[in-house]
């Protein structure tokens, strides 16, 4: 495979002098290669397989761990500061712990550009660009529900109460003191994929939350757990 864009998950030492990379390619998803002697100081990769850089890359085999050939700089995207970068490596770590390995989701590859753009350049609120970019997981990976319609059927009304259960889908939900119920107007805003009313976010955030913590089987993800604690992310 020739110069096909790409960006570092995560990379982890493998023997002496190489790494394993986990990277998300346009074309082919996420992908494991194998840098050899990427530790060594006169190596091509030295400096370059850094996460959020926008990359060209190249490689060769036809196992799963693939090796890594070649590797090119391409620009274009401003660098990540502060919570912008924590919250980037939020996107990461739900990449690698959920993407399956070679299976291709272009759409998402963009929405993670886009969202790596608005981290950088703080034109977006960082909790809405979180919030989008784990609707688009949930969509590509084929597990999130419509947000349209309850379960029975009945279109979603903006002004009625709902509470989603896990197994059973979208119901009507009666009773004020039920925990995490949301209005309707979120869903129909995460059907929309439009989060930038503060009411919608909030009410479309604690779902999110536990749709992605649910298919992450209860397992901690070490950067919200940061973004908690660091930031106040609920």
């Amino acid at each position: 495979m020739e110069h096909q864009p790409a960006f570092v998950l995560h990379s982890y030492p493998w023997r002496e002098t190489s790494l394993i990379v986990e990277i998300l390619s346009r074309d082919f998803g996420r992908i494991a290669l194998v840098a050899r002697g990427a530790k060594r100081p006169a190596s091509q990769f030295r400096g370059i397989l850094l996460p959020f850089s926008p990359l060209a890359l190249s490689w060769a085999g036809r196992a799963e761990l693939k090796t890594l050939v070649r590797a090119e700089w391409q620009g274009g995207l401003a660098p990540l500061r502060g919570e912008g970068l924590l919250a980037a490596f939020y996107l990461n770590e739900l990449l690698v712990r959920l993407l399956p390995r070679a299976d291709a989701h272009p759409g998402l590859f963009a929405s993670y550009v886009q969202s790596l753009a608005a981290l950088a350049s703080g034109s977006a609120a960082g909790d809405g660009v979180l919030r989008c970019f784990e609707l688009d997981l949930l969509r590509d990976l084929g597990v999130a529900p419509s947000f349209q319609s309850c379960r029975d059927g009945e279109p979603i009304d903006p002004a009625l109460w709902y509470r989603f259960d896990l197994h059973a889908g979208l119901r009507r939900s009666f009773d004020p003191d039920e925990p995490d119920r949301l209005r309707g107007t979120a869903l129909i805003a995460l059907a929309r994929r439009d989060l930038s009313d503060p009411i919608a976010l909030a009410g479309a955030q604690p779902l999110l939350k536990r749709l992605i913590g649910y298919h992450l089987e209860g397992k901690p993800l070490n950067a919200r757990r940061m973004l908690i604690e660091l930031h106040g992310l609920k």
